[in-house]
């Protein structure tokens, strides 16, 4: 079984974590506008450890390349969420693990995402199930994640739709967070089982399988206010 290297690009990680972190950094704007570089710091704001703890359990074999850019909240400048991605694929982060969108596209997000699929990394985003479409998600290549309520926290679903490629449970093992952030992890973490075992796989091989696993096709539908599956 081969070591997979997952790329967090997130609020950083617990404390308890650490061990499973294979190199990590902190990316924040300096106060000339350029995106400085600095010692990773123990997670405050929870969301990036509720990431990681859902990913861990798909597979022992799982290290973190962990990108620290949020602080305070779930927010950061993309140039700095740029720079970060580019950091991930540079110190061998074969799958990234976004599990967050901005209302608006960035030309710099937009060619650190191009860079980094060039590269061979596969990208890995929250995508809402309704609504406009957000970023890094709405970016070609990068494959579109929303909460699938239908899917239990090992099933995944293939939505195939106007806003998303595949769905996932949509809370994290914690129940810390919900929705496309947390289907994001839970998807992250089959791909990574799965490169653990065949680690040659290329993008289109990860997702056949993934669509092979499928437990449900299409989008949820509501009906008479009740969600069930077509």
């Amino acid at each position: 079984m081969s070591i997979v290297l997952v790329g967090l690009v997130d609020s950083g990680v617990a404390a308890d974590l650490g061990a499973r972190v294979a190199v990590e950094s902190a990316f924040v704007l300096g106060p000339g506008g350029a995106v400085e570089q600095r010692p990773a710091t123990v997670d405050t704001v929870g969301h990036g450890s509720s990431m990681a703890r859902t990913i861990l359990p798909a597979t022992p074999a799982v290290s973190f390349v962990n990108a620290q850019v949020f602080r305070d909240s779930i927010t950061a400048p993309p140039l700095v969420i740029a720079a970060a991605l580019g950091w991930v694929v540079e110190q061998g982060a074969r799958v990234v693990n976004l599990s967050f969108g901005v209302r608006q596209d960035r030309e710099v997000l937009r060619r650190a995402c191009a860079a980094a699929r060039a590269a061979g990394a596969l990208l890995f985003a929250a995508a809402p199930a309704r609504g406009p479409s957000v970023f890094p998600a709405a970016y070609p290549g990068v494959i579109r994640v929303s909460g699938d309520a239908r899917c239990a926290d090992d099933e995944v679903s293939l939505l195939g739709s106007a806003q998303a490629d595949f769905g996932a449970h949509p809370a994290t093992i914690d129940g810390r967070v919900r929705g496309a952030s947390a289907a994001t992890a839970w998807l992250t973490g089959k791909v990574a089982a799965f490169l653990a075992e065949q680690p040659g796989a290329g993008a289109t091989s990860i997702e056949r399988f993934l669509e092979s696993i499928a437990r449900y096709r299409g989008p949820e539908r509501r009906v008479a206010d009740r969600k069930e599956a077509r």
